[in-house]
């Protein structure tokens, strides 16, 4: 069946007849994995008016290699600095994880200059976690700066975000823990993400959080994402979208947050999986204060960040959704 079928929608967000977000409003979401950089502000609009409240944007790869240690210090500089002041513009507290992703460690030569320069970033203020680092393809390359990222987390005293390979996902899953203990992290400190229900019960049966991409057509439909819910129950389990420059969707917390209200999750069991436990795991960084939550929505779209606004030309900051004409 195609990939873009009826029914895999279905399978991926519920229900697109009867999907309405009406089930969960007034509720407060936390993304703790979405990739901003690549969302427009219009996203970020859809996602303050949905009630996500906060996020953290992991450093990830960029969909084309880096050729020079300064395109590194650029981005990272971007997570601490435009888009957490454009995240702010549309009332989200933005958070961040700093790391060298696993699919950029294969390039030894320019992995070694990163890891001298993510000290410069880790200490910074919004910075949360190192992440996401772990396997890709699990070569020795990728294990070598595993390691040494957990051994920076452990100095700086920071939680871990991992992220799972797409391909043999148990065995390095598996692996990820293993090396993490054997680096005597606390398990309570390291976020396994990108699970699905062949991992699930070994990552926390082992003790670490576990985290949930729904992602279109891959990683974890909200529909299963549902029935790990029932099983498991809302102990160290999070949600995120990812919402990465793939087909993605930003959206995903609060659609999940909706089916399963509408699948009879109790209240205190959605808040749980799509707000607090993610501020319980990061929160283990000091640098997380619900009350800034509140305090971010004292929204002044004048304001500037090196002399730029998400404003041009004079235009005003929302828009007419429902309209067919954009003026």
């Amino acid at each position: 069946m195609c990939c873009n079928s009826i029914e895999n929608r279905k399978e991926t967000f519920g229900d697109p007849v009867a999907f309405n977000l009406d089930a969960v409003k007034g509720m407060k979401f936390f993304d703790p994995h979405v990739h901003m950089t690549s969302r427009t502000t219009d996203d970020y609009q859809a996602m303050a008016d949905a009630g996500i409240v906060a996020l953290i944007e992991p450093a990830f790869w960029l969909g084309q290699p880096r050729t020079g240690l300064d395109s590194f210090r650029d981005y990272y500089s971007s997570l601490i600095g435009w888009e957490r002041f454009r995240s702010s513009q549309f009332g989200i507290k933005h958070y961040c994880t700093i790391g060298l992703n696993s699919r950029e460690a294969n390039n030894e030569a320019l992995a070694e200059q990163v890891m001298e320069l993510l000290p410069l970033f880790v200490y910074k203020e919004g910075v949360v976690g190192i992440g996401e680092i772990g396997f890709d393809d699990q070569t020795a390359a990728e294990e070598k700066y595993y390691r040494l990222q957990l051994e920076l987390a452990k100095e700086a005293g920071l939680p871990v975000q991992i992220h799972t390979p797409h391909r043999d996902k148990k065995k390095g899953t598996q692996r990820s823990m293993d090396i993490a203990i054997e680096h005597g992290i606390d398990p309570a400190m390291v976020i396994i993400d990108h699970n699905n229900e062949e991992t699930v019960k070994e990552v926390l049966d082992r003790g670490f959080w576990a985290a949930f991409t729904i992602y279109p057509f891959t990683k974890m439909g909200n529909e299963r994402m549902v029935e790990v819910a029932k099983q498991y129950g809302p102990e160290r389990i999070m949600v995120n979208s990812a919402a990465d420059w793939g087909i993605s969707d930003p959206l995903a917390v609060p659609k999940t947050a909706a089916l399963m209200k509408m699948r009879g999750l109790s209240d205190a069991d959605i808040e749980l999986i799509t707000y607090g436990n993610a501020i319980t795991a990061f929160g283990q960084s000091g640098q997380i204060d619900t009350a800034d939550f509140a305090a971010v929505k004292n929204i002044d779209q004048s304001e500037k960040f090196e002399g730029n606004t998400i404003l041009r030309g004079g235009q005003q900051p929302r828009i007419d959704k429902s309209s067919i004409i954009i003026s």
